[in-house]
């Protein structure tokens, strides 16, 4: 799933775009489809699931899931949400579609994600919904679909969700299932943005940046970015940089760009790394640093960045034709705050997917192990009988091979905390 931004003009011909059509991709689902009250701390809760509430079941396991109250054990967490999800909640139902489709304590499971996810949606749970949508929209567990995509998203945007309003607002920016239409993107985009989602205002200020579907406006455009930034968005962030640094409507101001741009980049996006490197390239507002440059280059590149990718590439051409010497002088090491900061954020995300994928790679050896152990379970004849000996062993092993993942999981989570821990850089912008 992705969201267009802007398509810029490269300033050098050897480049290439600074941040052309952007992808976004936000997560399809919510981990947390129901706020617990305060007074349900986790004994509390546990008492009541034991008990066979299916609420409570659902909350447990979210205490299990985010480490609320408890160490974090995707285990517990999937034995709950399943009791949960068993006697028909549909939160606890969407939650195991989330767990099978990102891999979380599980293996990878689309189609069994998409029937969870059906499962909820199928009980009018706007989430659900949402996420069969998403499916559709993506290919993933079902055939691309944009049409039952569009129709999954307007289900749950019929329930007022945010981003699936969102979603259909995007639709018709696209021409996805229906026909493109900025008027009615306009409108869907409104409305989420009334609810307060930020990827809808970020929209807003686009169009209103590049003037479609409306003459050209860069003060409300501006507006809207400033408004989505506060709500969280780091694209929204990166744009308001790309602002300053290219005078759309405002003065330009190196040094503010940077300023926005340190903060994008310090929660994860790659476009404001990738500018960042421009920056330092051509010595906008900062003295040019090859090595920044590089470095900066090198961190979008590794978010998956094309455009970051490209100009690395490029920008290895270009020190390589001036001498020996120049690319190996600026691909040392280097850091600073900024630096830092991306980095802090890249390292603790990396963290977080290594420990999920080991846990479900535990418990996919385990299921393994399962299967080995209850075959012909209550059967007593011979042939049975030897086919569980001789099992027996893999299974055995299979636990083993469970039991290392979840020891290495264990391992990165002692050091995520540490890393967490830690106070977070301060960044400085560079002087002009």
């Amino acid at each position: 799933m992705s969201f267009l931004t802007r398509a810029t003009v490269a300033v050098s011909f050897m480049f290439a775009l600074l941040s052309s059509a952007r992808a976004q991709a936000p997560v399809q689902t919510s981990s947390q489809a129901t706020a617990l009250p305060p007074d349900n701390d986790f004994y509390s809760v546990r008492e009541r699931a034991a008990a066979g509430d299916a609420q409570a079941q659902f909350a447990l396991g979210n205490h299990y899931f985010s480490g609320a109250g408890v160490p974090q054990d995707y285990g517990q967490a999937l034995l709950w949400f399943t009791k949960s999800a068993s006697q028909g909640f549909a939160p606890a139902q969407n939650q195991l579609g989330y767990m099978y489709q990102h891999k979380f304590g599980v293996p990878r499971d689309y189609k069994r994600a998409v029937a969870y996810y059906r499962s909820a949606a199928k009980q009018g749970y706007a989430l659900g919904q949402y996420n069969v949508g998403g499916m559709f929209e993506d290919g993933v567990g079902v055939k691309r679909d944009y049409k039952q995509a569009l129709d999954w998203y307007r289900k749950a945007a019929g329930q007022n969700l945010p981003q699936a309003e969102k979603q259909v607002g995007y639709f018709y920016q696209c021409g996805y299932g229906v026909k493109q239409d900025y008027a009615q993107a306009h409108i869907w985009y409104l409305r989420a943005a009334g609810h307060g989602n930020s990827d809808a205002e970020n929209q807003l200020g686009f169009f209103a940046e590049e003037g479609w579907g409306q003459p050209k406006n860069y003060a409300e455009a501006l507006a809207w970015f400033y408004k989505a930034a506060e709500h969280g968005s780091n694209d929204a962030e990166e744009n308001i940089g790309y602002m300053f640094q290219n005078g759309l409507g405002v003065q330009t101001d190196y040094a503010k760009a940077m300023a926005w741009y340190v903060e994008a980049a310090a929660h994860g996006n790659s476009n404001a790394e990738n500018q960042i490197g421009w920056m330092y390239q051509f010595g906008q507002g900062v003295k040019p640093d090859d090595a920044r440059a590089v470095t900066w280059y090198r961190m979008s590149a590794d978010l998956g960045n094309r455009r970051g990718a490209i100009n690395l590439d490029a920008f290895k051409s270009v020190l390589e034709i001036r001498g020996p010497g120049n690319w190996e002088a600026a691909n040392n090491t280097v850091t600073d705050a900024a630096i830092a900061r991306a980095q802090r954020w890249a390292k603790i995300n990396d963290l977080q997917r290594q420990i999920a994928g080991l846990e479900g790679d535990a418990q996919n050896q385990d299921d393994l192990a399962d299967q080995l152990e209850h075959t012909g379970k209550g059967k007593n004849d011979a042939m049975t009988k030897l086919f569980n000996a001789a099992g027996s062993v893999p299974a055995v092993k299979y636990h083993a091979e469970a039991a290392k993942y979840r020891a290495e999981a264990e391992r990165l989570r002692e050091e995520l905390a540490q890393l967490e821990s830690q106070p977070q850089p301060t960044a400085s912008v560079p002087t002009p």
